[in-house]
């Protein structure tokens, strides 16, 4: 068995992330989009605009998600791993993507209900302010998308900001159509298209909220074929058996992954550990690895029923 203080036993993909780099543009993002929300909250009470208070509510989810993954990604930078944190505070940013898809969620929710309501019922709209405000809720959503593009391929939390504000770039659209078709004489517009936002807020919300949850369930990262990391490892030379494998999402950017690779007696485990290393971080992104070597006269391992 490979000795666990070897530092050749254990693999570590960088010190720390580079959460940072998000920080700037996530928090323009953050007063923009906070800014404009109290604009279209008074100008969606004023007009009596469902589209607009639907934008308006998804922007404040917006604004609060934005809040949560700029908390979370400085305290998951800034914070020490300590004796019972041992990987620190990273999933502090799922813990924010997941709470971000709860809250539109239940935006969407009401923002249907309302939008039944308001259907069957619908009452005088002042659909001139209401284009103007769409319009300009439009250009804000377009400077948010633009500084949150990058970050987006690079952080759940950023990613799920990303969405929304792309979904909000909808709401817009959707909001300046309602005011148009109000102002040509179809009364039930707002209260239709509102409604719509709501419909393309929620399977939005759900998918960032399956992907926080799979990542807090610990399942396999989706790019990472399990059968195809194990047949690579046991092709290994010198490796004979791979048992105990296991990889997983600690956060945005981090997979980590532990397995057992079973030798032939004699073998020497440097070898083995660093092609292994190699394999794992070059072919599966996995920087971050624990890997044990036992040789196959070794027992006990089988003996986990786990």
């Amino acid at each position: 068995m490979a000795d666990p203080t070897d530092p050749a036993a254990h693999t570590h993909g960088g010190s720390r992330r580079a959460g940072h780099r998000h920080l700037r543009p996530m928090a323009a993002a953050f007063v923009l989009v906070l800014g404009f929300m109290v604009v279209e909250i008074a100008a969606g009470l004023w007009t009596r605009s469902l589209a607009l208070l639907a934008d308006a509510g998804h922007m404040a989810t917006d604004a609060i998600g934005l809040g949560m993954a700029l908390a979370a990604v400085v305290a998951a930078d800034r914070a020490e791993v300590r004796d019972h944190r041992t990987y620190g505070l990273y999933r502090l940013e799922i813990l924010a993507a997941l709470a971000n898809a709860v809250l539109l969620l239940a935006v969407g929710g009401f923002v249907l209900v309302e939008a039944v309501d308001r259907a069957r019922s619908p009452g005088t709209l002042l659909a001139g302010p209401m284009l103007l405000v769409a319009a300009a809720g439009l250009v804000v959503n377009l400077v948010a998308w633009r500084l949150l593009r990058r970050g987006a391929a690079e952080s759940l939390n950023a990613r799920g900001a990303y969405l929304e504000v792309m979904a909000d770039l909808i709401g817009s659209v959707g909001a300046i159509a309602a005011g148009a078709l109000q102002l040509a004489g179809w009364s039930r517009a707002d209260a239709v298209i509102g409604g719509a936002i709501g419909v393309f807020i929620l399977p939005r919300a759900l998918r960032l909220a399956g992907a926080a949850l799979r990542i807090l369930l610990q399942a396999a990262p989706e790019h990472v074929d399990l059968a195809v990391v194990r047949a690579q490892l046991e092709a290994v030379p010198g490796v004979v058996d791979v048992h105990d494998l296991h990889v997983w999402t600690l956060t945005s950017e981090m997979d980590v992954a532990t397995v057992h690779l079973v030798t032939r007696q004699g073998t020497d485990p440097h070898p083995v550990l660093d092609a292994a290393r190699d394999l794992l971080r070059d072919a599966h992104g996995i920087a971050h690895a624990t890997l044990q070597v036992e040789p196959d006269t070794h027992e006990g391992c089988a003996e986990i029923s786990w």
